[in-house]
């Protein structure tokens, strides 16, 4: 089994206290749920008598449970170990379950290095007896269960093995997308857990736990959600690999949207966490710039002019501002007209930037738009396509229009990636302003097609004189 180094993790995640990392809030389902637990009483002995349990587990959690034994589990980790284990799995009640659970989850809370009692026990792997309680139809075992979990995982020096890691991570991640889910918060709060550990990382993203975590938080969750889901992304991104592949979940325009609204100076201190490392974590030089364009483009600039003014009493906020401002404005100095119009293609936002109406542009720069496999092209037709904004619909015809006018075989192209198909669809729009660009930019296609037939007739005819004259001499 593969070993985290401890000390290695320390260094990669700052230590924060639990003030700042909202270790539950105080409103959490699950813990409510778990006080009023804690309140009922077990009837341990008739679990004997109907032989569910065996002697020696009815004497040890009678001892610890009602004769307030608490130092038991550091007594005798074996027999702790063997004790639960043997409950989880044999009973069946749900009410006892959710009791057994909240117990568990004590014990460890009260002391950390309580997890190698069950990582260590001789009962060999420790997950499946916790992983099966995943599939009960209780929620509150659900997900007592899934907190459990996270601390075994986490609190110890060995990792969790990669097919169980990934039917825990695929089982939070369908839970995220639950709609009207009350443990939420609990969910968010074991991927906080588990996405500090380096390891885990590459995991989730491979369950596609990345862009579930980005749409999510594109449909506008509560704050409390909203924190806890960017606490998230931010641990992700002290993963330099992880920073750099971030905006191609569209993370900075939904972060930038986040940052826009927020009203809560937690939220907002996270969401510019997020945005330093990824300008600082990425080995790749031109991913960062990529990253302080698409933050120009979305408007982060102008927000942290308000922060500014605004003046926040918060240490980390101020100097992640200050940062931020000083690199975004670097970037904006260093860019030319066409990183603006390709930044601003890639974040899916067209507005009547003035690059889209300067001939000028569209004359130096039509053929780039055949650069990296037609990749901007291929986004506006996309945008063509998706988008349900018609100012981007409308500029986007417009592009592709320019685009057409400018590079010789840009018909041709446009064609091939569906693009014309999309324009003329575009044609019976209900905004009148997308249907006049659309109109606009078949006007070009088709005009381009004419100029391109009048050129082939003209050349026929030079070479008939020209092979008519040929002749003659040869005569």
């Amino acid at each position: 089994m593969a070993n985290i180094n401890v000390e290695n993790v320390s260094k990669l995640i700052p230590t924060l206290g639990d003030d700042k990392i909202d270790m539950i809030a105080a409103t959490s389902v699950l813990q409510i749920r778990a006080s009023e637990i804690r309140q009922t009483q077990i009837n341990w002995q008739s679990y004997l008598q109907s032989q569910m349990i065996t002697q020696r587990d009815h004497d040890y959690i009678v001892n610890l449970d009602q004769r307030g034994q608490k130092n038991l589990p550091d007594q005798n980790p074996e027999t702790c170990a063997d004790v639960f284990l043997n409950l989880i799995t044999h009973i069946s009640k749900d009410n006892t379950i959710q009791y057994i659970l909240v117990l568990i989850d004590d014990i460890l809370s009260e002391d950390k290095s309580r997890v190698k009692i069950f990582r260590e026990s001789r009962h060999g792997s420790v997950w499946q007896p916790f992983l099966n309680l995943l599939n009960r139809q209780d929620e509150f075992v659900q997900h007592m269960t899934a907190r459990i979990i996270a601390k075994l995982a986490c609190w110890h020096s060995s990792l969790m093995e990669k097919s169980d890691l990934h039917f825990y991570l695929s089982w939070l991640k369908d839970q995220l997308k639950m709609n009207n889910n009350d443990y939420i918060q609990s969910v968010a709060r074991c991927l906080q857990m588990m996405l500090r550990v380096d390891e885990y990382r590459f995991a989730f993203l491979s369950v596609d736990g990345i862009s579930t975590l980005l749409s999510i938080l594109a449909s506008r969750v509560n704050f409390q959600v909203q924190y806890q889901l960017v606490f998230c992304l931010w641990v992700l991104t002290f993963n330099p690999l992880l920073a750099e592949k971030m905006n191609k979940f569209n993370a900075i325009p939904i972060l930038a949207d986040i940052l826009s609204d927020s009203v809560k100076e937690k939220v907002t201190r996270i969401v510019l966490a997020v945005f330093r490392n990824l300008i600082e974590k990425p080995e790749d030089h031109q991913v960062a710039k990529e990253h302080c364009i698409a933050m120009v483009q979305c408007k982060v600039l102008k927000q942290l002019s308000i922060l500014e003014q605004k003046r926040s009493d918060d240490e980390d906020i101020m100097n992640d501002v200050d940062f931020l401002n000083e690199r975004l404005q670097a970037s904006v100095q260093d860019l030319s007209s066409f990183d603006q119009y390709a930044t601003e293609v890639k974040s899916g936002r067209l507005e009547w930037s003035p690059v889209h109406k300067s001939a000028k542009f569209w004359r130096e720069n039509a053929a780039r738009l055949n650069e990296r496999g037609q990749e901007l092209l291929r986004t506006l037709v996309h945008l063509l396509e998706k988008s349900r904004d018609p100012v981007v619909l409308a500029v986007a015809c417009y592009d592709v229009g320019e685009y057409v006018r400018h590079y010789p075989r840009g018909k041709h192209i446009i064609e091939q990636l569906g693009g014309k198909q999309r324009v003329m669809y575009l044609l019976s729009h209900e905004d009148p302003n997308v249907r006049y660009e659309a109109l606009l930019a078949v006007q070009k296609l088709m005009v381009h097609n004419w100029e391109y037939l009048g050129k082939q007739l003209e050349k026929e005819q030079i070479d008939k004189q020209t092979g008519g004259t040929a002749v003659g001499a040869k005569a």
